[in-house]
């Protein structure tokens, strides 16, 4: 493995302190909130691109003088 991206290998106690930490941080009763948060941003993300996406399908004609 190339030593410039050993520092980016996350392991299984890497994920763990991470938990341990977010835990600590937030509470067990406010991470489902944050989650749910968290997932509303990613599915209005989706949508906006999704649309995005149909605005280049369609073509605008353009005015013949």
């Amino acid at each position: 493995m190339n030593a410039l991206f050993l520092p980016l290998a996350i392991g299984a106690p890497q994920i763990i302190l991470i938990v341990i930490v977010v835990l600590l941080l937030f509470g067990g009763r406010k991470i489902p909130e944050l989650m749910r948060g968290l997932g509303s941003g990613i599915k209005e993300f989706k949508d906006a691109s999704k649309e995005d996406d149909d605005d280049k399908d369609k073509v605008i004609p353009e005015d013949k003088k």
